[in-house]
């Protein structure tokens, strides 16, 4: 019997923190998340989201995090069917 396990990503929204999943380095703002590869390990992700602005940050954070939950909730394409052996 086999198991397939399909990995979907899984939000944490602080609505208290307008700045949750952002990361000031030096004054450049970064994108910090983690994914979790298996169910035993993790994976703390940081990204430049190459701006100074917080409000700048925040839409593109907010972009990618949408981005990111249509690509979980599309359907999975179809494998092309190799016709070369049949």
């Amino acid at each position: 019997m086999s198991t397939n396990l399909l990995t979907l990503a899984s939000l944490r929204i602080s609505e208290t923190n307008p700045n949750h999943h952002l990361w000031n380095n030096n004054g450049t703002w970064f994108l910090h998340y983690t994914v979790y590869p298996t169910p035993f390990t993790k994976e703390r992700i940081r990204r430049s989201l190459g701006t100074k602005d917080v409000k700048v940050a925040r839409e593109r954070r907010d972009n990618f995090f949408s981005l990111l939950a249509k690509q979980n909730s599309a359907p999975l394409p179809v494998a092309e069917q190799n016709t070369a052996f049949a």
